[in-house]
C-alpha cells in the first residue's frame, strides 16, 4: 500500500513540475491557438473604416488626421491574440498586435485607394517588423481589410507599388482580415496635436507630417 501511495505522490509531483515549467513561448502558443472572437467597428451610415499598421501610431495618426474626407482617427492595437491589451503589453512584442490607426472616412470625399497611397508613402513598407529605430512585430507594416473590396484593392496596389520600384526592396506589408481593434490609452489619442513641442514630436513626427503635406497637398483639409 505504501508503494502505491509513493508512486501516486511521484506522479503528482511530476505533473506539478510539468505545469509549473510552462515557458512563455508555450503559453504564447497556447494563446495563439485560441483566437479572439471577431469584433465589429461601429461606423455611421455613409462612412467606411480602414485599419493600417505603419509603425508608431503617434506618427500615422497625425498624417491621416490631415486628409480631406477623414472624419476620425483612433490609435490602437489590431492583429493580436490578447484581449484588451495595454501599451506596455504590446511593446513586449508578445501579444501579436500591431500599433494601428483606425480611420473613419467618407468615401465620397476620399477613396480607399487614396488612403493606401498615403499609407505606402508615409512609412517604410520594406522593413519586416521595423520602422527606423522602432523594432518588433508591433511596428509591422499591415493592412487589416474589412471587406473583400478592400482586400482586392490592397493586394492590387501592393503589386503596383512593387512594379513601380518606388522602393529599392520589395514590400513586406501584411494584408490580412480585420478581426479586432482595441483603442489605445487616452494619452495616445491626438498625440502630436497635443504634444507637438515634445522632442519626439519635433524630431520624428513633425518632419514626417511636413513631408506628407508637401507630397499630398491636394488631399489636405482646408485650414
Amino acid at each position: 500500500m505504501k508503494a502505491i501511495f509513493r508512486t501516486l505522490k511521484l506522479s503528482l509531483l511530476s505533473a506539478a513540475t510539468l505545469f509549473a515549467c510552462q515557458s512563455p513561448a508555450q503559453e504564447q502558443k497556447k494563446a495563439m491557438n485560441q483566437p479572439l472572437p471577431k469584433t465589429s467597428v461601429q461606423v455611421p451610415a455613409g462612412l467606411e473604416v480602414a485599419t493600417f499598421g505603419s509603425g508608431c501610431f503617434w506618427c500615422t495618426e497625425a498624417v491621416f488626421q490631415r486628409l480631406e474626407g477623414v472624419v476620425k482617427v483612433e490609435s490602437g492595437y489590431s492583429g493580436g491574440f490578447v484581449a484588451n491589451p495595454t501599451y506596455k503589453q504590446v511593446c513586449t512584442g508578445q501579444t501579436g498586435h500591431a500599433e494601428v490607426t483606425n480611420i473613419t472616412y467618407d468615401p465620397k470625399k476620399i477613396s480607399f485607394a487614396d488612403l493606401l497611397a498615403v499609407f505606402w508613402r508615409t512609412h517604410d513598407p520594406t522593413t519586416l517588423n521595423r520602422q527606423g529605430n522602432d523594432v518588433g512585430p508591433q511596428y509591422r507594416s499591415a493592412v487589416f481589410y474589412h471587406n473583400a473590396q478592400q482586400k482586392e484593392e490592397a493586394e492590387h496596389w501592393k503589386q503596383e507599388v512593387d512594379k513601380a520600384h518606388i522602393y529599392p526592396d520589395p514590400l513586406v506589408t501584411e494584408i490580412t482580415a480585420f478581426t479586432n481593434f482595441y483603442k489605445a490609452e487616452d494619452y495616445h489619442q491626438n498625440y502630436f496635436n497635443e504634444n507637438g513641442s515634445q522632442p519626439y514630436c519635433q524630431f520624428v513626427v513633425r518632419p514626417k507630417v511636413e513631408k506628407f503635406e508637401k507630397v499630398f497637398k491636394d488631399k489636405l483639409k482646408a485650414h
